[in-house]
């Protein structure tokens, strides 16, 4: 059987007449071949090959090659019998409550053409899950502010957990800024009050985790050492209340599910409030704040994703996170 072109793409539309068809501004940089996946999901990669190879297919009136990347404005040659997809439904933007279109954009301390960055709350998830309807990523279109696209989370920070969370406005920048956390270019800077003290008043914790079997929960996590995956932690203790309790800035090195928490009561000081893994040691009874957790994402030190200089981002910790640092009389000025 032939691998024709006719036969493989869509049966409908103009014969014996070539057409021209523009790339948008959108598709910069796209391979040749995927162009054609997007916009002629019927022609099979054996099909446009022929087409290729035969010179039928052209981009501004050059032979070209499914690997060669296409631009704005070139203007790409289809031969006859080869057919557009059906332009796609417009996209059904969700609505977004006034109140949460209102709180989300509320929480947002710095934005640029590339990226958003919000101050999230404890409380609030970051994306949806079972019983979660009310999260971060639903809000998403109140975040627009005039740009087509639909902002994209490149990152998460459990629901508990407060601080900074990056988004991009663009799929350039979420590309970008994936790869920066991909490649460790990226210093995140954590705040928690813990229990205890550490070993040591500035240290590396080397130890790696793994899910725990059997668990309820499926982000349990736990160290294993001989089938868990590499997770470093530098700390230092910014301030003490004598062994009672410490402020550490937390730097984690690598992303592991719940690495802080784990780490932290690894070593004998579990998070403030953080029960899942510090059992009833980390509910302090005498702090009025105890059973919530005391683990804010300070800081952020990126490249910034238009590819000009660094993102440095910081964000002051939620009320209860102050009130528990203020009665135990913690100096912050180290950090």
């Amino acid at each position: 059987m032939s691998d024709s072109p006719a036969r493989n793409a869509s049966p409908a539309g103009p014969r014996g007449q070539v057409q021209m068809r523009a790339v948008s501004d959108d598709e910069a940089g796209l391979r040749l071949d995927r162009w054609f996946q997007r916009h002629f999901p019927g022609l099979s990669h054996g099909a446009l090959q022929k087409l290729l190879r035969t010179g039928q297919v052209r981009v501004d009136g050059k032979r070209a090659e499914g690997k060669d990347r296409v631009e704005p404005g070139q203007q790409v040659r289809l031969p006859p019998g080869v057919t557009l997809a059906p332009p796609p439904k417009p996209r059904e933007i969700p609505t977004v409550s006034d109140r949460d279109a209102a709180e989300i954009q509320s929480l947002v301390i710095h934005r640029d053409d590339h990226v958003i960055v919000l101050n999230k709350p404890p409380g609030l998830a970051v994306q949806g899950g079972t019983g979660t309807e009310r999260h971060i990523d639903g809000m998403l279109d109140a975040l627009r502010f005039g740009f087509e696209d639909r902002p994209r989370l490149v990152h998460r920070l459990d629901k508990d957990t407060s601080g900074l969370l990056l988004i991009a406005r663009t799929g350039q920048a979420a590309k970008r800024l994936a790869e920066s956390f991909r490649d460790r270019e990226t210093e995140k800077l954590y705040w928690a009050v813990v229990v205890g003290v550490p070993p040591k008043p500035e240290g590396a914790i080397d130890l790696p985790l793994a899910k725990r079997p059997g668990a309820r929960d499926r982000e349990m996590m736990q160290v294993d050492k001989e089938e868990g995956q590499k997770a470093l932690t530098h700390y230092r203790e910014l301030d003490r209340l004598a062994k009672r309790a410490a402020l550490l800035a937390l730097w984690p090195r690598t992303g592991r599910t719940h690495q802080l928490r784990v780490h932290c009561a690894a070593i004998g000081c579990p998070i403030l409030g953080d029960g899942k893994y510090g059992g009833e040691e980390a509910l302090l009874a005498a702090v009025a704040d105890a059973r919530r957790l005391h683990l804010h994402a300070r800081r952020l030190l990126l490249p910034h994703p238009s590819g000009k200089g660094e993102l440095k981002v910081t964000a002051e910790p939620p009320p209860h996170f102050r009130r528990t640092v203020e009665a135990f009389g913690f100096s912050t000025d180290g950090d």
